[in-house]
């Protein structure tokens, strides 16, 4: 299935400014066999992983984790940027190539001690991806699988989650 979906993805050069190649996911939203190829990917991984509860990084991890949480007939909850959930929240800085930015999560999202499956569309220098492995371990719970729909081996994300089992159904290196 991963070449399915390597095959979809469009590559954009210098996007968003010069030197970035950006990898255009629209194409496998587009394309509904193709998006239930990645989704049964995704739903195969948190089967096995046992997961108890599904949680997505704003936005683009929203569209494949509700999916999935659909799927198994789990609760999902949002990872989102800081100021965009109403209820009483906790935090967590991450590092940017400029400067640094910010997550949050409900306090009651999580039961404790909770299988948790992160899901999210790309990994590249795990810095947003380790934040909210963090969130969640602040709200009691327990990351046991994050999957990602792209993976930029080449910049190192998976240093920023050890000890967490890490997948991803396209990889670039």
């Amino acid at each position: 299935m991963s070449d399915l979906i390597r095959t979809a993805i469009r590559d954009i050069p210098d996007f968003p400014k010069p030197g970035i190649l950006f990898r255009d996911i629209t194409p496998v939203l587009n394309d509904p066999a193709i998006f239930r190829a990645a989704i049964a990917d995704f739903v195969q991984g948190c089967r096995e992983a046992q997961a108890q509860r599904i949680a997505g990084i704003d936005a683009r991890g929203f569209l494949f984790g509700t999916t999935v949480a659909h799927e198994l007939g789990l609760g999902f909850v949002p990872i989102r940027k800081k100021g965009k959930l109403p209820f009483q929240t906790i935090s967590q800085t991450y590092d940017l190539e400029y400067g640094s930015s910010e997550v949050e999560v409900h306090t009651d999202a999580f039961q404790k001690d909770e299988r948790v499956v992160l899901i999210d569309d790309l990994l590249a220098t795990g810095g947003t991806a380790g934040a909210a492995v963090k969130l969640i371990e602040l709200a009691g719970a327990r990351v046991v699988l994050a999957q990602f729909l792209i993976e930029l081996a080449d910049l190192g994300g998976r240093a920023q989650l050890p000890g967490i089992a890490v997948t991803s159904l396209v990889c670039y290196s």
